[in-house]
């Protein structure tokens, strides 16, 4: 393969649409109030294409819990905000924490749906993640959100 089929090849590879969704909003302070949502909105087109749906959350290696319980909501276009209580592992005594570390701060990314589902209808999707620790404010997170990804 010559140097312009290459070319055009990184070029057909670089149109295709991108079938995930990520949204991660910052903790102000890194602490995390319970008042305070991670939110968003994501636009679902395709209601035959199954979507793996997960938490991302960042926090420091000061973070003072092996868990985190969040509520977790999701509205359809034009229904109402059901939620979720997710009880998040992000490691162990024994085992240090689960997810990627860079020196203080870790990522996590956990999925929310064992098995990926469908969303009925075509429209404007809203989140919104609340922690519901008994600490107020809960420091050392970072930041949450939600990420969705097309299955394949």
């Amino acid at each position: 393969m010559g140097f312009f089929g290459i070319i055009a090849l990184v070029q057909l590879s670089s149109c295709r649409q991108v079938d995930l969704y990520e949204n991660n909003k910052r903790i102000p302070g890194m602490e995390w109030h319970q008042s305070f949502a991670a939110e968003g909105s994501f636009e679902i087109t395709d209601t035959l294409a199954s979507y793996s749906l997960g938490i991302v959350l960042r926090h420091t290696d000061a973070y003072a819990y092996n868990n985190i319980w969040l509520n977790v909501g999701l509205q359809a276009p034009d229904d109402t905000m059901k939620f979720q209580k997710v009880d998040l592992r992000l490691g162990n005594d024994a085992q240090g924490w689960e997810g990627i570390g860079m020196n203080d701060i870790w990522e996590l990314r956990k999925p929310l749906n064992a098995t990926p589902q469908r969303f009925i209808k075509a429209g404007t999707y809203q989140f919104k993640i609340f922690q519901v620790m008994r600490d107020e404010p809960l420091r050392n997170v970072m930041s949450a959100g939600l990420r969705v990804e097309k299955a394949r």
